[in-house]
């Protein structure tokens, strides 16, 4: 239908005279008063001095009622101006708007203070000379830049550091829960500093540090499941008790990896270890072990290599290599107090080898190491200097975590084979015939589409055996297999010796 031009246009002259009208009754409505001295009392100076330099920046404020009940919302929305929350609790709301229009806004409503909405900055000193710090090579040594820049951190991957407990530092981005399993201990936190240092390399955001002493996967998820007193008094059933956890919490809280940066302090077969059993529970039951391999003894009395967890055929053993001085994969070697041979029921360790040499990560605040070695410390003693195998394991658990966040689907077992089968290798000193240990890049680990599966035809630990018959892991099909056999209950912990824990996987020596 043609439409009529003149009615048009009427209705327009009409629309426009009376939004004219409308106009002239807001602008006596809301007219400002002259400025005065009481009007620019109740601005924030530094607001007045913003308004004066750049009057249309845009600025969030927060404007205080000097009546609780009083509606100033439709003053700030006539304004051109935008409610962001509002802060009953002091009678104030959060405003964005210009500059200018936040300091006049006190000539429109009844306003007992207008202030900018200040950034909150964390208490941590300001770096004067980054570069006059020791550096950490590991993240450029394991190749972890071009797996962040993939989108991979670790988030949403539930982490169990089980170790002296974890100090809730704000250099972690995810704390889930924090638990004491050691009667002896009198809290959570991590008291002796071994536990929190291991987390740091996992998962530390390198906040403290403008991003120089960050972890492998920092916004992986963290449970610091404590087993130590303390002093770092440890026992198995401590141990053990805090896989249980793992075991009956890890489907609520998405817990895939466990790393155990601690060593039993019985040589024995892993068919007579309760902490090997437990680890194979979790392996069976789809949660990734990591632990240490150990540090052996000068005088090669004593091998960890034959003790639990590191013995277990199952889990993932990491070694530590040492960098030289530089991020050159290339010239990096063993670390000369790492255990790797033939365990004594016949299976070669570590599986993987990760950097361990003087490793810097998060000191706990309640740690006395930062007095007992002021040498070792850096940045007001927030971070620290460690070598070990207890280093080098949570480098490993940071890539599965990264891993699992990329392919959630993967089972331990091909976990393992990536880990074993990508990289390059470093040679230990054994004198078996094949001392090749596989060394972790955890962008080929990331880039190697393989699912094959390590394991196969293994063993398990005879603690989970209902009778005579042996468990063999060349029948299993993850899909089709029940696990009742192999669970919690089928052990008969009672027939079991339980020894204590040593975190002999620390090196002191520099």
């Amino acid at each position: 239908m043609p439409t009529n031009n003149s009615t048009s246009q009427q209705k327009s002259i009409e629309l426009g005279t009376a939004l004219l009208a409308a106009l002239l009754i807001l602008a006596l409505i809301i007219a400002p008063a002259p400025a005065g001295a009481q009007a620019t009392a109740n601005i924030q100076p530094e607001l007045l001095a913003l308004a004066a330099e750049q009057p249309e920046r845009q600025v969030r404020v927060i404007i205080q009622k000097d009546d609780a009940n009083a509606d100033i919302a439709g003053v700030i929305t006539r304004l051109g101006g935008t409610i962001i929350k509002d802060l009953h609790i002091i009678n104030a709301v959060v405003a964005e708007m210009g500059a200018r229009t936040a300091v006049d806004i006190v000539h429109y409503a009844s306003v007992n203070w207008v202030s900018l909405d200040g950034a909150v900055e964390s208490a941590k000193k300001p770096i004067a000379d980054p570069d006059a710090l020791p550096a950490n090579f590991y993240l450029d040594t394991l190749n972890v830049q071009p797996v962040w820049d993939m989108g991979l951190n670790g988030s949403g991957i539930g982490v169990a550091v089980i170790d002296s407990g974890i100090t809730n530092d704000q250099d972690f981005n995810v704390i889930g829960r924090t638990i004491s399993f050691n009667p002896d201990s009198t809290s959570v936190n991590d008291t002796y500093g071994h536990g929190t240092h291991v987390a740091g390399i996992i998962a530390g955001t390198g906040i403290n540090s403008d991003g120089l002493y960050q972890g492998i996967a920092p916004q992986a998820v963290l449970f610091g499941l404590k087993i130590s007193d303390e002093n770092g008094m440890a026992y198995e059933s401590d141990t053990v008790e805090a896989m249980q956890w793992v075991l009956d919490n890890k489907d609520l809280y998405n817990i895939r990896i466990v790393n155990l940066s601690i060593n039993s302090s019985t040589e024995q077969s892993y068919h007579a270890s309760p902490m090997d059993a437990a680890a194979e529970i979790l392996w069976f039951n789809g949660v990734v072990v990591v632990a240490s391999s150990g540090n052996r003894s000068a005088d090669w009395s004593w091998d960890t290599i034959n003790t639990a967890p590191a013995n277990d055929p199952f889990i993932v053993t990491v070694g530590a290599s040492h960098e030289n001085g530089d991020a050159d994969r290339r010239n990096d070697y063993m670390a000369l107090y790492t255990a790797n041979d033939i365990t004594a029921d016949g299976f070669k360790k570590p599986d993987v080898m990760a950097p361990g040499q003087d490793i810097y990560s998060i000191l706990s605040g309640l740690s006395s190491w930062g007095i007992d070695y002021p040498d070792r410390c850096v940045l007001d003693c927030e971070y620290f200097r460690l070598s070990g195998t207890s280093m080098a394991a949570p480098m490993v658990t940071g890539a599965v975590a990264l891993l699992l966040q990329a392919e959630p689907n993967l089972t331990p077992d091909q976990v393992k084979y990536r880990l074993m089968n990508t990289g390059s290798f470093i040679y230990g000193d054994y004198s078996g015939y094949d001392n090749e240990f596989a060394y972790l890049d955890v962008y080929e680990l990331l880039t190697t589409p393989t699912i094959e599966s390590a394991n196969t035809g293994l063993e398990a630990s005879q603690l989970l055996w209902t009778g005579d018959d042996p468990i063999n892991w060349d029948s299993v099909n993850w899909g089709s297999v029940n696990w009742g056999s192999v669970n919690w209950g089928s052990v008969n912990w009672g027939s079991v010796n339980w020894g204590s824990v040593n975190w002999g996987s620390i090196s002191w020596d520099d």
